[in-house]
């Protein structure tokens, strides 16, 4: 008969602290580098389709595409998670995105639009997989910590993020020397970090958060068992917590994430038609990424000294702002452009955060990967819907007022948390 688990089994499991210490300090390392094979994508994804197919009316279909293979990643990353840990789940994902970075790669050197949208498809795994990545730092870390344990995992996409675009250019000279069309370049970089992420969680994300901090509970339940009033900390719920939260932090995650898509993928197209290069997007694009992420320790402390409703008001304030300001800066301003595109990755930034902050609140172990792969479903969903309609829309009308109609919709975040803060 096996014995109930005794008051020292958590320390005898591991030491979540030091266990917490280490895992983010590797999922700090495996960021960096999806980071950079993240945000290389994303810089010249949207030309490579108008350079294959010549028209723009589809250059938003890359971004859809990735964004839509990333919905899928998220649920087969999530219930790899759920049933054996976020170490094979999240190195799984980076393979599948290395995968899909070699394929447009083929494509581009083929001159296969077919094989290109395909490529692209299975390359949204990389995305999804960075994404996830964050829910592995908070699977240790105690309530209040939970936004800065988030935001650790987020900073390090800085990193790459930052570099992976000003490498576009470099990276394209490199293809074309080894017979490589030059705006497939960026995805010479993208798979050989996605990879090298995958390596880094495989061998070094031990012990795993998600089974550690089961274990744990598990521990600490069975411990507090014995004594009612204890037994009763364990199991209540914080106020206001349930199926409202989850629905909070998916609106504002999903709110955000299908403005920033959108904006974001047809920047470098509308820098492009105005005469600007490909080194003039991809310092627009490392600021937003940077604005995307850089801003996380920040974030993660006023999402847990502040609270979650407050940051989530301040990125319905910020969105719209980058909106009008992407609409109405002159063509020939890289720094306006700039500046909007910093203030949409800001606005993201306070979404993500406090979003994944409450989820993070809301749903019990025993299901949390799961239920967080399917969240990230409809924020994939969300930016698939973001990326396509950009293209459409700037073709039949312009990037005005794309701008402008992001900035709308991301308004209707303000009544949403107002209705929520009065409920509870």
């Amino acid at each position: 008969m096996t014995s109930a688990p005794t008051a020292d089994t958590t320390a005898r499991i591991s030491d979540p602290a030091q266990a917490q210490r280490r895992i983010l300090r590797v999922l700090f390392a495996s960021q960096v580098l999806s980071g950079a094979g993240l945000a290389a994508g994303v810089t010249v994804g949207a030309l490579l389709a108008q350079d294959m197919l010549g028209t723009t009316r589809l250059a938003g279909l890359p971004s859809a595409l990735f964004t839509t293979g990333s919905a899928l990643t998220a649920v087969v990353v999530g219930r790899i998670s759920q049933a054996r840990g976020r170490r094979p789940g999240l190195a799984a994902g980076y393979l599948t995105g290395a995968v899909g970075s070699a394929g447009v790669i083929a494509a581009a050197v083929l001159d296969n639009p077919v094989l290109l949208f395909i490529a692209l498809f299975v390359y949204g795994a990389g995305t999804a997989t960075n994404l996830q990545a964050r829910y592995a730092g908070a699977d240790l870390a105690a309530r209040g910590h939970r936004a800065r344990a988030v935001s650790t995992v987020l900073v390090a996409t800085t990193l790459g993020g930052v570099t992976g675009p000003n490498l576009a250019a470099p990276a394209g000279t490199f293809a074309e020397r080894l017979g490589i069309p030059g705006l497939a370049g960026p995805f010479v970089l993208s798979g050989a970090a996605y990879a090298l992420a995958a390596f880094v969680l495989a061998v070094w994300l031990r012990p795993d958060p998600l089974l550690l901090a089961r274990a744990v509970a598990r521990a600490e339940e069975a411990d507090a068992v014995p004594n009612a009033a204890d037994a009763g900390a364990v199991h209540a719920a914080d106020p206001g917590e349930g199926r409202g939260g989850v629905a909070l932090g998916a609106l504002v995650m999903v709110l955000t994430q299908l403005v920033m898509v959108s904006i974001m993928t047809m920047t470098p197209v509308h820098m492009h038609d105005h005469g600007h290069g490909t080194a003039a997007s991809g310092l627009v694009i490392a600021v937003h990424i940077g604005a995307m992420y850089l801003p996380s320790p920040l974030t993660g402390w006023l999402v847990d000294r502040y609270g979650r409703t407050k940051v989530a008001a301040a990125s319905g304030i910020t969105l719209p702002a980058a909106g009008v300001l992407a609409a109405t800066a002159p063509v020939g301003s890289v720094t306006l452009l700039a500046l909007a595109l910093g203030l949409l990755g800001l606005g993201w930034n306070f979404g993500l955060v406090c979003g994944t902050a409450i989820i993070a609140d809301t749903v019990p172990l025993a299901t949390r990967a799961r239920t967080q792969g399917t969240v990230d479903v409809s924020i994939a969903i969300a930016g698939a819907t973001g990326g396509m309609a950009s293209g459409i829309m700037v073709a039949a009308t312009s990037y005005p007022v794309l701008a402008l109609t992001g900035a709308a919709l991301s308004l209707a975040l303000l009544p949403a948390i107002a209705a929520t803060a009065y409920r509870r």
